[in-house]
């Protein structure tokens, strides 16, 4: 299994002073503290660093422009793969052209480093851009295909539904060939089923739900993988989860690092965001269903120690650490998408995390991978041999 990273460039609240001073002041910081975190993930053997595209989230994520800060990495790492996570693409939010250049121009700059994710955001961010929610899943997948025929033909043309596009050259083409691991965001069973019908890899997230209830997911998201037809020219089977993740010396550290209040922030404005600017789109069944919960948590109303004992994070020592890691494994996900910047975290204790999660962790959990590797391979060639 893999580690890698999930950024957002948090800009917690509150912030030093009002408009206009606060919130730039902030996002100063939160770009700078980020793109050196992401830096030294590079040195210490993480696999990814996926950045997201949300627009509007005040707080918790000032990140709406991944393709220009992936293009900035390119140049300033040299093994780390750089994830859109995600591009959103129904048509109204961007036309599918420019998906295609911007993927391909940081594949380009990386030297093959892209890694393609695709979503289509929430009712909060398609009712600004004027999409159309209902049709919004149909329109991904369409514009996915757009873009990777893009990709491989010279010239593309097309006359559809959701397209008029007249027989044009899209430039650069990516480095990787035919087109970089094309992945979709999806938490609900119907859309990871449809990941799976689709030949796309998995990026979901386990803060908010318990393993065991993620792991019946994958099995799901497997089984629809057996019969896939890609959409794109690349068929990717893997799973990708986010969470919370911290790793310290000794949790004594915990109080001086403020996880335990940087892990309530999160996940308070988690469900005061859904309450303010959600609620109000969701159905009234699930109005009704949602609601006490969230109301409780955007509250403040909730015991943050569960999160941690039901395996929703990862925090404490590296050893504890890697125990929770080997755990996801063991639920079928091949990559940790680990969070590690969130809340109120001090840059020296997230600094920290990321060296012992790459000094220990990685090294680790790489050997017990080589190690079962190794015992496949032997179990094969006995097999073959008694044949």
């Amino acid at each position: 299994m893999e580690l890698g990273l999930l950024y957002e460039f948090e800009a917690p609240k509150p912030w030093a002073g009002e408009h206009p001073w606060g919130q730039r002041t902030m996002e100063r910081q939160a770009y700078k503290n980020c793109i050196e975190q992401i830096t030294l993930a590079d040195k210490k053997g993480f696999h990814t660093a996926w950045l997201v595209e949300h627009h509007f989230r005040e707080g918790r994520s000032h990140m709406p422009c991944n393709d220009v800060v992936l293009g900035a990495l390119s140049q300033i790492t040299e093994n780390i793969r750089l994830g859109f996570g995600v591009t959103l693409m129904p048509h109204e939010f961007i036309h599918p052209v420019r998906v295609a250049e911007k993927v391909a121009t940081v594949d380009l700059l990386s030297r093959g480093r892209a890694e393609w994710g695709m979503g289509r955001s929430t009712p909060m961010e398609q009712i600004a851009f004027g999409v159309d929610g209902a049709e919004s899943k149909k329109k991904m997948l369409a514009a996915c295909k757009t873009v990777s025929e893009m990709w491989a033909q010279e010239y593309y043309e097309e006359d559809s539904e959701y397209l008029k596009f007249p027989k044009r050259m899209v430039t650069p083409k990516p480095y990787q060939y035919p087109h970089p691991p094309c992945w979709m965001a999806a938490s609900s069973e119907e859309t990871i089923r449809m990941a799976g019908q689709n030949g796309l890899g998995l990026l979901c997230f386990s803060i908010m739900q318990p393993l065991e209830k993620l792991a019946s997911l994958i099995d799901i998201y497997r089984e629809e993988q057996k019969n896939a037809v890609p959409v794109s020219h690349v068929h990717t089977n893997k799973v990708g989860v986010y969470t919370l993740v911290h790793c310290t010396e000794s949790r004594s550290k915990f109080e001086t690092n403020r996880v335990w209040e940087s892990m309530w922030w999160w996940y308070r404005e988690s469900a005061a965001f859904i309450l303010k600017w959600e609620m109000a789109h969701l159905p009234k069944e699930a109005q009704d269903k949602a609601f006490p919960l969230l109301k409780k948590q955007a509250d403040g109303d909730f015991d943050i120690h569960s999160f941690d004992e039901q395996d929703m994070v990862i925090i404490g020592t590296p050893e504890e650490c890697l125990k929770k890691f080997l755990k996801y494994e063991e639920a079928g996900i091949d990559q940790v998408l680990c969070y590690v910047n969130f809340g109120y975290l001090p840059q020296d204790a997230v600094l920290e995390s990321i060296t012992l999660l790459g000094d220990y962790v990685i090294p680790e959990l790489k050997a017990m991978g080589a190690k079962r590797t190794a015992r496949n391979l032997e179990h094969s060639i006995a097999l073959q041999a008694a044949e």
